[in-house]
């Protein structure tokens, strides 16, 4: 199943240039040439993105729409804008990436690539696997449990037949394993949804980093649709602290996404997960670490002693996408030693709406305090 785009644009010019390099990277184009026409096809199709040429106000509405519409939520926002338009102005308007006027074939082929990679991850995620698998749901809190049978999978949550018409609330408990595998899995869930009188849907929670793998493999082996993801894309490394860093690339991936990271250097490596910060398009991003267990903790600080002690080395390093965190919590309220007084975090959490250069330029001074107490 090819990809699905919806184009609002009436720039012939830029039409074409989205025809072609939409077509080259197999993403289909649904054109609507004004904006009334985009908000009824919004409510009533699915698309994996929404481009839409911000000419007018009416036109820039339809960015925010579109989060508003339930089948479109989750869609890849792209926004075409002209160049005296500030970054915050645009991702206030709900766009998750920015390609401003005139728009060339080479930018625009670079954005889409990454948008592309996050299109496939979110319809990925979106997947749900018929199966049916016996499941125990159980709540700490009141000792209360309950056996059910799924309908069916996803990496974000289950359907499952239930007696009686009811979502009980709190967060539960979910137990289950997979068939054909030794995998079997204790996951926080939510009732989200209900649907006939047999049947109800479960969210997972607190899976900041996304599904587990053996879930999103078996999901993967087992869907009919599964497409291969694209190649993890290459960047270089600037900046590296427990709690996060900073990667140069063209193509960012924006605020609020789920990456994992893939770093190698003199013979050790470190493959991490955690959510972008801050992006800055045709420059870079920076990346907040899940600090979930200890040992991963302790994994990147072995990782950062080793880059301090071979400063000449530079690093090999990856980024993949794994989907859009659409309510992600403030990362003010963490409350993790670690990084509480990590002063790239502080950068990206208090700083994050400075203008890039002046953004670049604070980085740049950490990086050279950070060097001078290392060599002292």
């Amino acid at each position: 199943m090819n990809l699905k785009s919806l184009v609002l644009c009436s720039d012939e010019k830029i039409v074409r240039v989205l025809r072609r390099t939409l077509g080259d990277l197999d993403i289909g184009v649904e054109l609507c040439g004004d904006a009334d026409s985009a908000l009824r096809r919004l409510t009533r199709e699915r698309f994996e993105a929404i481009i839409v040429d911000c000419a007018d106000l009416r036109s820039a509405e339809v960015l925010k729409s579109a989060r508003n519409a339930v089948c479109n939520k989750r869609a890849v926002a792209v926004a075409v804008v002209d160049a005296a338009i500030s970054l915050r102005a645009v991702f206030d308007l709900g766009a998750h990436f920015v390609l401003y006027k005139p728009v060339s074939t080479e930018r625009a082929k670079s954005s889409f690539r990454a948008a592309r990679a996050l299109m496939k991850s979110e319809r990925r995620r979106n997947l749900r696997v018929p199966v049916n698998i016996p499941v125990l749901i159980s709540n700490e809190k009141t000792g209360a449990t309950m056996k059910v049978t799924t309908t069916d999978l996803s990496e974000g949550g289950m359907a499952v037949r239930v007696q009686g018409r009811h979502r009980p609330a709190g967060v539960w408990k979910v137990t289950f394993a997979l068939p054909g595998t030794e995998a079997s899995f204790d996951l926080a869930a939510q009732f989200a949804w209900e649907g006939n009188s047999t049947q109800a849907g479960l969210r997972f929670v607190d899976t900041a980093s996304g599904a587990p793998a053996q879930l999103r493999d078996w999901l993967k082996r087992n869907s009919p649709e599964t497409e291969p993801d694209d190649p993890p894309v290459s960047c270089q490394l600037t900046d590296l602290s427990l709690g996060g860093c900073y990667l140069e690339i063209s193509a960012p991936f924006p605020v609020s996404t789920r990456v994992t990271l893939s770093m190698r250097a003199a013979g050790s490596e470190l493959r991490a997960g955690g959510v972008v910060k801050v992006m800055h398009p045709e420059k870079g991003m920076g990346v907040e670490f899940f600090q979930t267990t200890s040992e991963h903790r302790e994994s990147v600080e072995k990782f950062l002693s080793m880059l301090t002690e071979n400063r000449g080395v530079l690093p090999e390093l990856l980024v993949e996408p794994e989907g859009l965190e659409l309510d992600p919590k403030p990362a003010e309220t963490s409350t993790n030693p670690a990084t509480s007084d990590d002063p790239l975090l502080t950068l990206f959490r208090e700083q994050s709406m400075l203008p890039v250069e002046s953004f670049l330029d604070e980085l740049r001074k950490q990086r050279s305090l950070t060097a001078a107490a290392g060599s002292s």
